[in-house]
């Protein structure tokens, strides 16, 4: 059984360890509290007996265009449909904040989970390197 939590308290340390495992780095432990609390519309996790097995966030302009950052599943729970609820209850969560578009830019091997599985339509994007 998993509950989906939206606003969840969120624990740095949990969290960044989460991250790491999902994609596969090394565990340096990040402000996460701090930065949703500032820039997030909204974050939903995932828990399994009161575990963090997912997560996901939204941010967004203030007004009409969100965007989805950093969906993380544990590899232990990972292909059980944890990742498309997490993005379809952040989905929920921006058009109840009055958003009309929800983004997501994501790498070549994640089509069909964001496409078919969420249900995202591919566009042409553009994506400047900073650092």
């Amino acid at each position: 059984m998993i509950d989906y939590v939206v606003r969840f308290p969120v624990d740095d340390t949990t969290l960044s360890t989460l991250h790491a495992l999902a994609f596969e780095s090394p565990v340096e432990v990040q402000p996460w509290a701090a930065r949703l609390e500032r820039h997030a519309l909204t974050w939903v996790g995932a828990f399994s007996n009161d575990q963090l097995v997912g997560f996901v966030q939204v941010c967004w302009d203030g007004g009409a265009h969100a965007f989805v950052l950093d969906t993380a599943v544990h590899p232990e729970h990972g292909r059980q449909g944890i990742g498309k609820q997490l993005v379809l209850a952040a989905a929920a969560e921006a058009k109840t904040a009055g958003c009309e578009w929800l983004h997501v830019d994501y790498e070549p091997h994640l089509t069909d989970f964001y496409v078919k599985a969420c249900g995202f339509s591919p566009t042409e994007a553009a994506l400047l390197k900073l650092r």
